[in-house]
């Protein structure tokens, strides 16, 4: 079970989330990013000693502030009960083109925006310096 994947599919349900410093924050999760940032609605936050309570429309949580979330059973049920789920999500990035070397990275076969690499063997000026692009020299007339 994945964590990020059982997270998105408890997009829209209520949930725990605890901090590292104790603070807790009960809401409906509205969205999350893979840093496992969440964003709840209709919050109530405790204090860490619990004795004060505060209501707050939403909340924006950061993912490394988080001790651990708690979901509800029924959204845990509904992502077993999910068929081949790990599958279908290759199959979408792959149709996106994610991992098939199409777009994307640090440059590569396409030399865009880069120098053209060319070959000494067949350097027409006869001259050895054709590095990177430079020039052979002028010969002199005589």
């Amino acid at each position: 079970m994945l964590p990020l994947s059982l997270l998105k599919t408890a997009i829209n349900h209520p949930m725990l989330v605890e901090l590292k410093n104790g603070e807790t924050y009960n809401g409906h999760l509205a969205s999350c990013d893979t840093w496992m940032n969440v964003y709840l609605t209709q919050v109530i936050c405790t204090s860490r000693d619990g004795d004060r309570f505060w209501k707050i429309p939403e909340c924006y949580i950061r993912g490394s502030t988080i001790k651990y979330l708690r979901i509800p059973d029924e959204v845990i049920e509904n992502y077993k009960d999910e068929p081949n789920r790990g599958q279908q999500l290759r199959k979408d990035q792959m149709r996106r083109g994610a991992g098939s070397g199409q777009r994307g990275g640090r440059g590569g076969q396409t030399n865009r925006g880069g120098r053209q690499q060319t070959n000494l063997s067949n350097n027409a000026g006869g001259s050895t310096n054709s590095i990177g692009g430079a020039r052979p020299a002028k010969q002199q007339r005589r």
